[in-house]
């Protein structure tokens, strides 16, 4: 690979990295071609994308980005790396690694994530990335949380004394000394 080719890879990679707010870098050795192609098919599919770089085009990548450090992460980059990318969901990528690895046990291994400009070393932060709330199972939460004020008005309202403002009074000033 020519020095030209590694830099516009670099180029390529840096702007992954600051278009893609989550990303895992993972440990693929072993893997055979197929396993690798199979393992792109599985995060295709849930919306993510993985490709495998060399650990010094990874490192030069994020050297460039100057607004988080992730020199931390450089410690995690050795062996056979592939980075996967993800725009909307920090949980997506632990799931397919979770998924992938009933099929072949213990591979992928996790070697660093980056969730917004939080960083995670180490595979045993696998389980708890996975567990995470991505942003839209969080603003459901939020709605949910926000509509259930108002639905126990509109029941106290229904199911009030004659259907007057006075049984919602009673009703409110009821659940307000509980």
């Amino acid at each position: 690979m020519t020095r030209e080719e590694k830099g516009q890879i670099i180029e390529e990679l840096s702007a992954k990295f600051a278009e893609n707010n989550h990303f895992y870098i993972t440990d693929a050795t072993g893997f055979t071609v197929e396993q690798i192609n199979n393992f792109r098919r599985l995060c295709f599919k849930s919306g993510v994308e993985y490709r495998v770089y060399k650990n010094t085009l990874i490192r030069k990548a994020l050297e460039r980005n100057k607004e988080v450090d992730y020199s931390p992460l450089f410690k995690a980059l050795h062996g056979f790396s592939g980075v996967i990318f993800s725009k909307e969901s920090g949980n997506a990528p632990a799931r397919v690694i979770k998924e992938f690895r009933k099929k072949l046990e213990g591979k992928p291994v996790l070697k660093a994530a980056a969730i917004q400009s939080d960083l995670f070393i180490g595979d045993e932060n696998l389980n708890m990335l996975s567990e995470l709330k991505s942003k839209n199972e969080l603003i459901g939460d939020v709605i949910a949380l926000l509509q259930s004020p108002a639905k126990n008005v509109v029941s106290a309202l229904l199911s009030g004394s004659k259907n007057t403002v006075a049984g919602l009074v009673k009703a409110l000033e009821e659940r307000g000394t509980k």
